[in-house]
């Protein structure tokens, strides 16, 4: 029942590259500034001002791109390439993108829950 939440690349779409299959440039990425999460393959996926569909979009993330993930916020359940979740990750003040697009490694929180 989720609602799609981003576009996909004609490569993407064809099959040629699948969110199962994380190149080394889609892996997570843990640096002196903090730990990057990538965006599945072959996706932009919108960033929004709270978590859910219908709070307005501030930018759409391009393809290849790696987030910090400062919190998460339960949402509106979207469903993704990782699967199906109502997760929200705060990407920076007042940005969220849904966690169902955000490859963690793993279900459910990753980061603390946004106050």
């Amino acid at each position: 029942m989720g609602v799609e939440e981003h576009t996909q690349d004609q490569a993407a779409a064809e099959g040629v590259t699948t969110a199962e299959n994380v190149s080394a440039a889609g892996e997570i990425e843990t640096t002196a500034s903090g730990t990057r999460y990538p965006i599945a393959p072959g996706y932009r996926v919108n960033v929004r001002t709270g978590p859910g569909t219908s709070y307005r979009i501030v930018r759409t993330l391009p393809y290849g791109q790696k987030i910090p993930i400062y919190c998460q916020k339960p949402g509106e359940r979207v469903t993704g390439p990782y699967g199906t979740s109502n997760l929200w990750d705060n990407i920076a003040n007042g940005q969220f993108v849904s966690d169902a697009y955000v490859y963690t490694g793993r279900d459910g929180y990753i980061a603390p829950r946004c106050d």
